[in-house]
């Protein structure tokens, strides 16, 4: 008996090693291949065990640096912004609605979860972004439409305060004299850090990868994102070496371009700040989702 258990231990940790290896390997590509020539990359493919290696890639990078500085700075600023705007929306609307002797509680309930099942369609969504709140080619495009608020987080903050709070330490706060502004700030959010650490975390990634506001409502270049900055460039290098004859004096120099790695530093660049933070919420993150995910 006690052979089998120690045999299942054996073949347990055997698979999730593999299951760990298997997730980490897309990224080791990634990197090996961003720092291999762009001809082993053609005649031998992608492999962790670049045959040639070269910096051209990043070296396109760094020549670009003044668009990507600044689209990185956007980025961080969106980032920063819409995650903190968004966490503060979703705690207190998610507040209210988890407590029960809130008039009209199922309703508002219902309201945040109808949100989850529709909405205006795209069309009309562009319409009022762009002729009623005028937010096309400002910063405000990159805030607001469709990441500043989601019905699943407020769902899932709601269901963390509902089974982590308990009621009494609410009712003892008002006893002591706390109003709901006081007790929301002084006893529940301090109480509430694994799940603002998660609905953190998603949001952060959200605002961080997003590219389709810039696509749909920027067409400045300086308020590209690092995403659509980074897109523009993808198309750039594929447009060139494409189009390599059509100038007899450029020709050859763009079909040396090292299209393929490019895109993998280009990759790599865009995922290593949110490969850098993750671990620092990692703590937070599952304890986060297994309370706020509690019916």
């Amino acid at each position: 008996m006690a052979q089998d258990s120690k045999a299942l231990q054996w073949t347990t940790h055997i698979v999730l090693i593999a299951l760990s290896a298997a997730s980490l390997l897309p990224f080791l590509l990634l990197i090996m291949s961003s720092i291999s020539s762009e001809t082993s990359i053609i005649q031998h493919g992608y492999s962790l065990f670049p045959q040639e290696f070269s910096s051209k890639a990043y070296v396109y990078l760094l020549n670009h640096w003044q668009e990507l500085g600044r689209a990185y700075g956007i980025t961080v600023f969106i980032t920063v912004v819409g995650t903190t705007a968004s966490l503060s929306i979703t705690s207190m609307l998610a507040y209210p609605i988890s407590r029960q002797d809130l008039p009209w509680k199922k309703f508002w309930a219902f309201f945040v979860f109808f949100t989850l099942l529709f909405n205006g369609g795209l069309v009309p969504t562009y319409l009022i972004y762009t002729q009623v709140l005028h937010v096309k080619n400002t910063i405000w495009a990159l805030l607001i439409p469709g990441l500043l608020m989601n019905g699943f987080n407020v769902l899932l903050v709601r269901t963390f305060f509902m089974t982590s709070i308990p009621p009494a330490l609410i009712e003892a706060a008002k006893i002591d004299g706390a109003g709901e502004i006081k007790t929301f700030y002084k006893i529940v959010l301090p109480l509430s850090v694994p799940i603002m650490a998660t609905i953190g975390l998603f949001e952060a990634i959200l605002y961080w990868n997003d590219w389709f506001n810039g696509l749909t409502y920027v067409t400045n270049p300086k308020l590209f994102s690092i995403q659509n900055i980074l897109n523009r460039l993808i198309q750039d290098v594929q447009f060139l070496s494409s189009n390599s004859d059509m100038a007899s004096g450029v020709g050859a120099k763009v079909a040396e371009l090292p299209s393929t790695s490019v895109k993998m530093a280009i990759a790599v660049v865009g995922v290593l700040p949110i490969l850098v933070a993750y671990p620092f919420f990692q703590k937070y993150f599952i304890k986060g989702i297994t309370i706020g995910s509690v019916k």
